[in-house]
């Protein structure tokens, strides 16, 4: 089969289109005709070597976004038949094979029916966005009707996502930008109330918006230093959640507050191997929301191939992408 593959890490150019074997089915699994995948911040990281640690051994196919039909599937297999048409986010991470090829390994814990409403290049934009944002929400936050819930980051890949599960959960949602050109994008996700991060302090939109009583919930796709503004943005007894936490901060401010932490790290199933089926119906989960009209996806109109994937990561690194990065197969 093609694949793009790295038999070192470095920039984009670094893959090879190759032929390389199809995989081998084993227990569990089945093997997906891929029809298209998505390139995540992640997925840069570890061709850049950046997170060497999770990354498969070389040559490595990477990109763990799939969507596609499943080919074959391994005797033991009853949750999908040949034919059906699948998605999740299922390896290109250490002790996987990547969806950047035209077949994919694929354990079935880690996948679901593709939504009807969506292509299947819309379905491969929300697997590794969609379980992030939903660990946070509607997991670890468990928001509920009626709370003020802020997003950092709105129109990112998770963001943009976060923003709609948190409206159908019937929270009052806002969201931080940091352009006026953006204002409109995250009020047409739901967002009731849309932040210039760049413009305005903290201090000045938790008075303007919260009467200085702060958001029941953060969510912080940040990071980094903008961790700090998350606390300082938090109601008493709030709960924060971020993506990345691997910096250091004074939590005197937590104390303050008594404000719970809490830590998505979406890839711990997959590189793990532990838990893996909270996944697969996470995904299941998210496909009735969306065949519901209640989600939708911002995709990036630049197009991409299997032939042009180091592209597709030259595009999203160089920070110029509004919204998913998708690659066709």
């Amino acid at each position: 089969m093609k694949s793009q593959i790295i038999t070192e890490f470095g920039d984009p150019s670094v893959f090879q289109l190759s032929d390389i074997p199809k995989p081998t089915l084993l227990p569990g699994h089945v093997l997906i005709k891929v029809v298209a995948t998505s390139v995540n911040q992640i997925d840069c990281k570890i061709r850049s070597g950046a997170v060497a640690a999770v990354s498969p051994v070389f040559p490595a196919v990477l990109q763990g976004d799939v969507a596609g039909i499943v080919d074959a599937i391994a005797s033991d297999v009853t949750k999908f038949k040949v034919g059906d048409e699948v998605y999740g986010c299922a390896g290109g991470f250490i002790g996987t094979g990547g969806a950047l090829a035209e077949y994919m390994l694929a354990d079935v814990n880690l996948l679901a029916k593709k939504p009807h409403s969506l292509s299947m290049l819309q379905a491969a934009a929300l697997p590794l966005v969609g379980i992030t944002a939903w660990e946070a929400l509607c997991q670890k936050a468990n928001v509920k009707s009626g709370q003020t819930v802020l997003i950092h980051g709105g129109v990112g890949g998770v963001g943009h996502v976060a923003i709609q599960l948190a409206k159908t959960r019937g929270a009052i949602v806002y969201t931080t930008v940091l352009k006026p050109e953006d204002f409109a994008l995250a009020k047409s996700f739901g967002a009731d109330e849309v932040i210039n991060a760049k413009e305005e302090s903290v201090e000045a939109y938790v008075q303007r918006l919260t009467q200085n009583n702060g958001f029941d919930v953060v969510f912080d796709t940040v990071g980094g230093p903008n961790l700090d503004k998350s606390f300082a943005a938090a109601a008493l007894n709030g709960v924060v959640a971020t993506t990345a936490a691997r910096s250091t901060h004074d939590l005197s401010i937590m104390h303050s507050k008594a404000l719970s932490l809490h830590v998505v790290f979406m890839l711990l199933p997959i590189i793990k191997n532990k838990g893996r089926a909270a996944h697969g119906e996470i995904m299941s989960a998210l496909t009735k929301v969306v065949d519901a009209g209640k989600l939708k996806l911002l995709i990036d109109p630049k197009q991409f191939t299997l032939a042009t994937a180091a592209d597709a990561h030259r595009w999203l690194e160089s920070g110029k992408a509004q919204g998913k990065v998708v690659v066709s197969i």
